[in-house]
């Protein structure tokens, strides 16, 4: 599994044209899930996203996690994050995991957040969307339960 992970002072998701899902301080947190993800890599992402120290403290060392400030999560999925662009100049996409399987494991990522105290909007799983963010810092993260990078 792979998260683009961006500390957000506001982010928001539109499907034709209505929004979908809006947060403030927060995440933006795109996800790609590959064929060979299981349980295990879901939960391994889903504790580094609740466990980055990258919010400012009052000495300004990004030493606090969004529980810590009290931060809400946007996550979308987001399927081009396997796009392999090595050879050629159009991305292969043979290590994304697609369709139902894919929005299984997206849907169970998702409940993995239901026992955090945090909010947690969504786009819609397969639709075109429109993803507008203010990215604070810029603080921007990739993550990688396969340790690839």
């Amino acid at each position: 599994m792979r998260a683009v992970v961006q500390r957000v002072s506001s982010s928001s998701v539109k499907v034709n044209g209505e929004v979908v899902g809006a947060i403030n301080k927060g995440f933006n947190v795109l996800i790609g899930i590959s064929k060979d993800d299981t349980i295990e890599d879901l939960k391994y992402i889903k504790d580094k996203i609740m466990n980055l120290r990258v919010f400012e403290d009052e000495d300004e060392k990004l030493n606090l996690s969004i529980k810590d400030v009290s931060g809400e999560l946007l996550i979308i999925s987001q399927f081009t994050l396997y796009g392999d662009c090595r050879k050629g100049r159009r991305p292969n996409f043979m290590e994304a995991l697609g369709g139902d399987e894919a929005k299984k494991l997206y849907e169970e990522f998702l409940k993995l957040f239901e026992d955090e105290d945090i909010k947690v909007e969504t786009g819609i799983f397969g639709a075109d969307m429109k993803v507008s963010i203010e990215n604070d810092g810029p603080v921007t993260l990739l993550l990688e339960s396969k340790k690839n990078f």
